[in-house]
């Protein structure tokens, strides 16, 4: 049976809306609705459930009831939301698996993983300096990266990654994906800064059976917003109309 926030009353919806619990609402029931003919292993839930108990040192259903009544929630609740997970997964399965390799290759480039090196700096001449003592051996990149790097990498010696290749800046991912590990990049500017860069590792991403799960889970998140959208607009058409009346 499908939820719907329509059978709430209107200053209920109103208030939620006011205290930006309207939109994590519709998203929830969608995300459930989507699944719930979905079968799931009860066997499981109720391990899930012991598992809840230990962490939480509940010696039996007296303790588990004062525990889940504090989240404002039931036995049945719970036993509910432990088998959303499954039922998502059977679903995303079912309905988005044969549809993960095309969203992987389109999204390879986002996916490959490198580490790099990078000291950020405001002066170009400086930025030169360092690259000339790196590649003549008389520093270390760590060493250089903890003295004169001007962003956050200095804390790190540099080292920036594992990370996607494509969360960096694009006139930096553009160098890094046409080079080879262990590469010094002569300096160049990005945007107010003039950056030193080596590849130290770079790893393409492989289409396995995690990444196929995570490729279906986004196809089916994808749906899930696209429906949220829907159900919003209506949602806030009809406050309107009521709020008119």
């Amino acid at each position: 049976m499908n939820e719907d926030v329509t059978n709430l009353p209107v200053d209920v919806t109103a208030l939620l809306g006011r205290h930006e619990l309207l939109r994590p609402l519709i998203e929830r029931m969608a995300r459930a609705d989507a699944v719930a003919g979905e079968a799931f292993d009860p066997a499981l839930v109720q391990q899930q459930l012991e598992e809840f108990c230990r962490q939480r040192r509940l010696q039996g259903p007296e303790d588990l009831a004062i525990e889940l009544g504090k989240l404002g929630m039931t036995e049945a609740d719970m036993r509910w939301k432990l088998s959303l997970n499954q039922r998502i997964q059977r679903h995303c399965d079912e309905h988005y698996r044969h549809k993960a390799e095309a969203r992987f290759l389109q999204r390879k480039n986002d996916l490959d993983q490198v580490v790099y090196s990078l000291i950020r700096v405001k002066d170009p001449m400086l930025a030169r300096e360092l690259y000339f003592r790196i590649a003549a051996g008389e520093a270390t990149f760590a060493e250089l990266a903890s003295t004169y790097a001007e962003g956050p990498e200095k804390s790190s010696h540099g080292i920036i990654g594992p990370a996607p290749l494509s969360k960096g800046h694009p006139a930096l991912a553009e160098r890094l994906r046409v080079v080879s590990p262990g590469t010094l990049l002569e300096p160049f500017a990005v945007a107010d800064w003039n950056l030193v860069v080596r590849l130290e590792q770079y790893t393409p991403a492989t289409f396995d059976q995690q990444v196929a799960a995570k490729m279906a889970a986004e196809l089916f998140e994808e749906d899930v917003q696209a429906e949220v959208k829907r159900r919003l607009n209506e949602e806030m058409a009809r406050l309107e109309m009521q709020l008119k009346a």
